[in-house]
């Protein structure tokens, strides 16, 4: 929720054992953590990472120090979907294997009819110093929304 601080959990980047801390990633900087449901899913890949990516350079200017996209997925499949979509340098790609951040966030979403396990909603926030200073669900939460706030 907005006033909270994000919680303490690591999460994988780029492959297994190779973890980030989300709390000490956004410590001392302004930035945007956004959750999608699945990577390569087609909202998510068509929309949702292709706006952050296109608009890092517009939202770094603005003050963005950290632009970083969490899903419950695993690293292998974060950092390739990551690569496809030229993310470097731009967003970081982080996965919530064990969904741990998600459940401490409380953004929970049963997807097991759909992508076979529970994921995390589609959400963005804007953290400075490791606190939640906007939350926005869904719709709300693409690249303009964030640039605009």
């Amino acid at each position: 929720a907005v006033g909270d601080e994000l919680p303490s959990v690591d999460v994988d980047e780029g492959k297994p054992g190779e973890t980030v801390n989300v709390l000490d990633l956004f410590k001392g900087k302004k930035g945007i953590l956004f959750a999608v449901p699945g990577a390569f899913t087609p909202t998510c890949s068509e929309k949702h990472l292709p706006g952050y990516i296109e608009g890092a350079e517009e939202l770094k200017a603005a003050g963005a120090e950290v632009i970083a996209c969490v899903a419950v997925n695993d690293p292998f499949v974060m950092s390739a979907w990551g690569k496809q979509q030229e993310a470097e340098g731009k967003v970081r790609m982080l996965a919530d294997t064990k969904c741990e951040l998600t459940k401490a966030l409380d953004m929970e979403l049963d997807a097991t009819a759909k992508l076979g396990s529970v994921r995390s909603k589609r959400y963005a926030m804007l953290v400075e110093d490791g606190k939640i200073t906007k939350l926005s669900m869904d719709d709300d939460s693409f690249a303009p929304d964030m640039l605009a706030a």
